[in-house]
């Protein structure tokens, strides 16, 4: 697929658009003025792999948390601010990579103007971040209801905002917890700005509804070229939203990391209990980084196949099955087995390089 072509910018050490690889965010659920119960849970989403966090900063204490937060991780922060432009202000003087707001919800153009020269001082990008649900009230009026056009107006609004502060280090966001208005949205911006664009479903929902809508909608756009940098947002824990991201960007091919399982869906020619087999590996197996195709495979149709094409595969048969390593048949285990001697195999080829 041929990418969109954008304006880059830097998050921390991060670069978002023109060509970069497509980085993945999450967002913290701690409350942000608890920051070593912050800290911890952004190391957790660190070690598997979140490239950019954002907090949310719904008051002064928080703000003035965000310091020490800063201190205690490596990745990029991102100020999350509604309503009171004082606490972007504390946050750019508290040392954040960026910030997210929706200029027109923090204040007059004199409080917009004196956020923008903060993050133009410090050299700290801007999020405008547009979400349905809090579309400006004329838009309301003119369109009916949050429509992608709305959206859109909404954005370009408030981008020429900031343009007329001479402001251009911006990132833009349009989401909808409807995925064909927010795909649309995205289209119709695409074709309007050069910006850098951070991809997502908003309120998407649990972990399972969650992630199938977020797969479609972002994959939808990022099959089209467009998107910079993804959430995927869902009810549950922050570290789901980052393993999510990956396997969206692992099934189109644009980012590689961690392990891809190839397992089979199971049906009556199956003689092992595949469907835990397959969850205790890939659970034991989520702290690899190194990309890596594994198959666990449960009959001998498919099986044989598919394991002697990934890196490391199981072709199970009646309480057996046979190991695979690089096509070559490394084996045969018992079923019992399974899960240990895969897992310790998967090790010993991640410390000798996959050989």
């Amino acid at each position: 697929m041929k990418r969109r072509t954008t304006r880059q910018i830097s998050i921390g050490n991060v670069k978002i658009g023109g060509g970069a690889p497509i980085s993945v965010q999450s967002m913290t659920n701690t409350d942000t003025r608890d920051y070593l119960s912050t800290i911890s849970q952004i190391r957790r989403l660190e070690s598997i792999g979140c490239e950019i966090i954002r907090v949310a900063v719904p008051d002064m204490e928080a703000a003035e948390k965000l310091g020490e937060i800063k201190k205690g991780i490596s990745i990029p922060l991102i100020a999350d601010i509604h309503f009171d432009y004082r606490l972007a202000l504390r946050a750019v003087e508290e040392g954040v990579d960026g910030l997210r707001i929706n200029p027109g919800n923090i204040g007059g153009k004199a409080k917009i103007k004196s956020v923008v020269e903060a993050a133009k001082e410090r050299k700290i990008p801007i999020r405008i971040g547009i979400n349905s649900g809090s579309i400006e009230k004329k838009l309301l009026s003119k369109y009916g209801h949050p429509t992608p056009r709305a959206m859109v107006e909404s954005a370009l609004s408030n981008i020429n905002m900031l343009e007329s502060l001479n402001f251009h280090d911006i990132k833009v966001s349009l989401k909808a917890s409807n995925v064909i208005d927010t795909v649309e949205a995205y289209r119709l911006m695409s074709e309007k700005v050069d910006y850098p664009l951070h991809v997502g479903i908003t309120e998407a929902g649990t972990s399972f509804s969650g992630t199938i809508k977020s797969s479609i909608g972002i994959g939808i756009l990022l099959n089209e070229g467009i998107g910079d940098t993804i959430r995927v947002s869902l009810t549950a824990p922050p570290v789901e939203e980052v393993r999510a991201g990956y396997e969206i960007l692992k099934a189109l091919g644009l980012r590689y990391r961690g392990i891809n399982l190839i397992s089979c869906p199971t049906c009556g020619r199956c003689e092992i209990d595949l469907i835990n087999l397959a969850n205790e590996i890939e659970g034991r197996l989520t702290h690899i980084t190194m990309p890596l195709n594994i198959a666990v495979m449960g009959c001998v149709v498919n099986g044989p196949g598919e394991a002697r094409e990934a890196d490391i595969g199981i072709a199970g048969g009646k309480e057996t099955g046979i190991l695979f390593k690089k096509g070559r048949v490394v084996k045969k285990i018992k079923e019992i087995e399974f899960v240990d001697v895969f897992v310790q195999e998967v090790e010993k080829m991640i410390n000798n390089g996959r050989r």
